[in-house]
């Protein structure tokens, strides 16, 4: 899968010393020193790895070592010894935001109330990390994904400009299909989720408020029936992986992509002459996917003020800022959509500007991934295949009610 946090394993780790939080320091007069467990192994990992080396400049009284782990070793380690008070002050516990709710249960993180004002940090993180009232992380990091348009095939078909609208979307995806080349190109596993931005572009969603499957009322079933439409005309491809419909676009043979940040340099690569546009408007206004990663600090560090003053610093304008330009994603924060810095780089813009529409996948619902891998994925490969709309919604809530334990 294609995620901003990656999870390939690096050749060599160092081992995790399950020390008690907060190493003590060897001089009383010395700096706080901060242990933070990342699984930031992927091509980004720099980018992060400069977030510290400037913090540990800047700040003489808290020093800050970052050791990255792969994604499986902290799975492993984290929980055991969080629980227990031992393990790193600070870390990203996973790459699912739903992973608050589990260290939760065993009492381990620490509740956040001097990391600063947080209104301006994605609304979307912040809301799933905000329990009874409590913040318990903030987003480490944070992508959004956005229209990809081929402006070479954009123009041989005569449209000069990116759809606005989702009727324009569908339209589009129908005129830009012919001469070897697909309208649209989207993946429906392995891969980061994209059919569920087309359910909301038309209203619908996948559970309610209760956990309870939404799949078979009208609005779901009427826009997915459109969509399945264009996939039955040929105007986009039957279950793509993500690397498969990357490649598409890349070989331009799509006119457009729904992606992440993370596909703009292979795109360039590729010579693609190619344009980042807002997801189109849809029924209810803008909207968007966003996927993002917790950091959290544990309930047993000996240092809680230090690690807050290291997560306000974290999602502060200047290391955002620095970040998004050294790592081509979109800061965590709002308000730098427009900065003057960060608006010279157009990719990191067109991001960034979606932040206050972007919303997760299936936050804070209970077995969130079974939901995903059993019942929605399933889903979706059986009506881009053939199978009627509403009876496989009917039978897909029902195994997503079962996974929930939603009762009505």
């Amino acid at each position: 899968m294609r995620k901003i946090a990656s999870a390939i394993a690096a050749a060599s780790v160092v081992a995790i010393a399950l020390s008690g939080c907060g190493a003590a320091t060897p001089d009383n007069n010395g700096p706080v020193e901060l242990t933070l467990w990342t699984g930031f192994t992927g091509g980004d990992r720099g980018a992060y790895e400069g977030l510290i080396e400037t913090f540990n400049e800047t700040h003489d009284d808290i020093q800050v070592t970052m050791e990255v782990q792969p994604w499986d070793t902290i799975a492993q380690k984290l929980p055991s010894a969080w629980a227990t008070g031992q393990g790193p002050d600070l870390a990203t516990p996973n790459f699912d935001p739903n992973i608050v709710a589990k260290y939760l249960d065993t009492k381990s993180l620490l509740a956040l109330d001097d990391v600063g004002d947080t209104s301006k940090l994605a609304p979307a993180a912040i809301e799933a990390f905000t329990v009874d009232g409590s913040l318990y992380a903030v987003p480490a990091n944070i992508a959004t994904l956005q229209l990809y348009y081929n402006k070479t095939l954009f123009e041989a078909a005569g449209i000069d400009a990116p759809p606005a609208t989702v009727e324009e979307f569908k339209a589009d995806a129908a005129a830009l299909t012919g001469g070897g080349a697909v309208g649209l190109s989207i993946a429906d596993h392995e891969t980061i989720q994209m059919w569920p931005i087309l359910q909301w572009l038309d209203g619908g969603d996948i559970v309610d408020a209760k956990g309870c499957s939404v799949l078979d009322s009208a609005e779901n079933v009427a826009g997915l029936e459109s969509w399945v439409e264009l996939v039955e005309s040929g105007a986009a491809p039957v279950g793509l992986t993500g690397a498969e419909s990357d490649s598409l676009f890349s070989a331009g043979k799509a006119a457009m992509q729904l992606n992440g940040p993370w596909a703009a340099a292979g795109y360039a690569e590729a010579g693609i002459d190619f344009g980042v546009a807002s997801v189109p408007t849809g029924v209810n206004g803008p909207v968007t996917l966003g996927s993002t990663v917790p950091l959290a600090i544990s309930a047993g560090t000996d240092h809680p003020a230090e690690a807050q003053e290291f997560l306000e610093w974290w999602t502060g304008a200047d290391a955002q800022r620095q970040f998004a330009l050294a790592s081509g994603f979109p800061p965590v924060r709002t308000d730098l959509a427009e900065d003057p810095e960060l608006g010279a780089n157009e990719v990191v813009a067109a991001f960034a500007a979606a932040l206050p529409s972007a919303r997760l996948y299936l936050p804070g619902v209970t077995g969130a991934t079974q939901v995903d891998t059993e019942a929605y994925v399933p889903f979706i490969g059986e009506i881009t295949r053939g199978t009627d709309v509403a009876k496989a919604a009917a039978a897909a809530g029902d195994k997503i009610n079962a996974i929930t334990g939603c009762e009505g």
